[in-house]
């Protein structure tokens, strides 16, 4: 089985199924996965202690790390048949825009536009859109104990700005799917539907869908 698609990157909350999906594409079309090094970012459990005082910092070191990666991924040998990534190039302004005062944000703006003017765009990014209770209940059961001080309304915040920000995406191919109370793990169907969803064609701009 294979895709049209080159390049796809999986966005959405924390907890919203992101790595899991990603991880089942790449197996499926035997592609290359590439999964954020979140871990190795010493400033995110102080971030989410004490926000205002670390969030310039935990952008930057994220902003950093996500263009380092990103630029080995382009160097290496493209023989896999498409490449999977479990976040997408402007995840870093999405989370600037929500954390950062208004003087903080321009100056990481426009580290941004040089540092990514010449890394890859993904052909499709697939946003996938849980309810804050579920996104919430994820958090839980996930069990990392530095996630489980994020509050409602950081979580609100970021969802809103996903959505400014892929409606603004000039070029991309955005498919945005309500997950509502789908479980893409524990239901076949409702996986096929998605993986047609992603393989129909679809021009530049901003699609929302439900399964």
């Amino acid at each position: 089985m294979s895709t049209r698609h080159s390049y796809i990157a999986i966005e959405g909350l924390i907890g919203a199924g992101k790595t899991t999906l990603a991880r089942r594409l790449a197996e499926l079309w035997g592609g290359r996965l590439v999964l954020e090094e979140f871990d190795d970012n010493p400033f995110l459990p102080r971030f989410y202690q004490q926000p205002e005082r670390y969030a310039f910092s935990v952008e930057l070191s994220f902003l950093a790390q996500r263009y380092h990666q990103l630029k080995r991924v382009t160097e290496q040998d493209l023989f896999s048949p498409v490449t999977i990534a479990d976040y997408s190039i402007g995840k870093s302004l999405v989370f600037a825009s929500a954390t950062l005062a208004a003087d903080e944000y321009a100056l990481f703006l426009d580290l941004y536009r040089i540092m990514y003017a010449d890394l890859p765009q993904p052909d499709l990014i697939v946003y996938l859109h849980l309810g804050l209770e579920r996104v919430r209940e994820r958090i839980k059961q996930r069990g990392r104990g530095y996630e489980q001080q994020i509050g409602a309304e950081y979580l609100l915040r970021l969802q809103e700005r996903y959505m400014d920000h892929l409606q603004k995406s000039a070029g991309s191919k955005v498919l945005v799917v309500d997950l509502a109370e789908t479980d893409l793990i524990r239901d076949p169907g409702a996986f096929e539907r998605l993986l047609g969803l992603i393989d129909e064609e679809q021009a530049a701009g901003h699609r929302i869908t439900a399964l």
